[in-house]
């Protein structure tokens, strides 16, 4: 299934998140880092979600409280949350 999720406090404006069985198929930011989301986008891809939170949920941008990798993680959350594949 794919997700979109309206990001909050960064340069990016949406996460598309494609998910299979709690897997992440494809990963698209909106905005932001170009350079940067593209390589998180290729080393989240195959992943399980639940993984992918452990790894970077809370990391910070600068003096923000989050950051585009911390926003994808809202978002799986949401997705799992909301398809019940997992709760996280």
């Amino acid at each position: 299934m794919k997700f979109t999720y309206k990001t909050q406090g960064t340069c990016s404006s949406h996460i598309e998140v494609e998910m299979e069985d709690g897997v992440l198929k494809d990963v698209v930011f909106w905005g932001g880092c170009n350079g940067n989301l593209k390589g998180i986008c290729k080393l989240v891809k195959g992943m399980k979600a639940t993984e992918v939170v452990e790894k970077l949920e809370g990391i910070r941008c600068g003096h923000r409280s989050t950051s585009c990798p911390d926003q994808l993680c809202q978002a799986l959350k949401q997705v799992l949350s909301e398809t019940g594949e997992v709760t996280v």
